[in-house]
């Protein structure tokens, strides 16, 4: 039976923000943080009855390992990496999304160690140095060096593999 539109919803209790909380960790990936806004702003918009607090039903979720910032960041580091974007782009996307400092650090550090291999697969998808079809003019370089930048890889690396020419990268050596 569908509800009135003109009439508000109720204001939550404690046990409607932990389901509300529940549904929301069951559908999403999520961090300790994002949980957190997600709270306050259901709060926000249909008020509380009672005293209700926010951050200590997220760390309860943390606790019960229905949210965990460091396995997050893990899979949000592979996922951003497996489509060629670089550290620092994924330490941004990490940062946004609340994953404390400590956590992120642990993940970024290690994608440093395939820094080449992610920009190798950026530069595939982009058509871009040795994965272009023909060479390029340099104004048209330095537009692929920007968007291998604005990626989240090292401008020399970037600059290093636009520079390279068409079938100069050997498709069966490293794990490009």
């Amino acid at each position: 039976m569908p509800r009135d539109p003109r009439r508000p919803l109720p204001p939550l209790d404690q046990p409607a923000l932990e389901r509300a909380a529940l549904r929301y960790v069951e559908r999403y990936a999520t961090t300790r943080a994002k949980l957190v806004a997600y709270l306050t702003r259901k709060l926000r918009e249909r008020g509380a009855d009672g005293v209700v607090d926010v951050a200590a039903l997220a760390d309860r979720m943390a606790e019960l390992r229905y949210v965990d910032d460091r396995a997050f960041a893990e899979a949000r580091a592979a996922a951003m990496t497996r489509r060629g974007l670089g550290a620092r782009r994924v330490r941004d996307a990490l940062r946004h999304a609340g994953v404390a400092m400590d956590d992120s650090d642990a993940v970024v550090d290690t994608l440093d160690e395939g820094a080449e291999a992610s920009a190798m697969a950026f530069a595939r998808r982009k058509r871009i140095g040795p994965f272009a079809a023909e060479p390029v003019e340099r104004d048209r370089r330095e537009k692929q060096v920007a968007a291998m930048v604005r990626a989240g890889h090292a401008p020399t690396l970037s600059r290093r593999i636009a520079a390279m020419a068409p079938g100069d990268a050997d498709e069966s050596a490293g794990d490009w």
